[in-house]
């Protein structure tokens, strides 16, 4: 088995580029377009959708865009990604005002970051 791609929604193209360009550093390509006949039939969505993709060598992001509103519960699905320099991401989130999460854990601490439109990401080091 191999993992090809994770599909997230992001409410606009701005925030899917701030987060998955800017701060991951993922090539952006598209737009793809989801006609609404295949997207009522596939997620129960009456409109055309944009896709954009952005990936490295390592990850592939589908992003839909779709502004639909969640609220301000907090979500439990996540993606885990690894980075080489905690310090270097975390100053990059920093500098794009992106949300950080970070939770003491026994002698550790627990860090997530998330995209303007909700999506979770725990964060590890190598």
């Amino acid at each position: 088995m191999k993992f090809i791609h994770v599909a997230l929604t992001c409410s606009s193209e701005k925030n899917a580029d701030k987060f998955y360009k800017s701060l991951l550093g993922c090539q952006k390509s598209g737009p793809k377009i989801l006609p609404s006949s295949l997207s009522s039939e596939i997620f129960n969505i009456d409109s055309e959708l944009t896709i954009f993709d952005y990936k490295n060598e390592y990850v592939h992001f589908e992003i839909f865009i779709y502004n639909r509103h969640r609220g301000n519960e907090r979500r439990i699905d996540h993606v885990c990604l690894q980075v080489a320099d905690m310090g270097s991401f975390l100053e990059r989130c920093k500098s794009l005002n992106v949300m950080v999460i970070q939770v003491p854990k026994g002698g550790s601490v627990i860090i997530f970051a998330g995209d303007d439109d909700g999506n979770l990401f725990e964060i590890k080091q190598v």
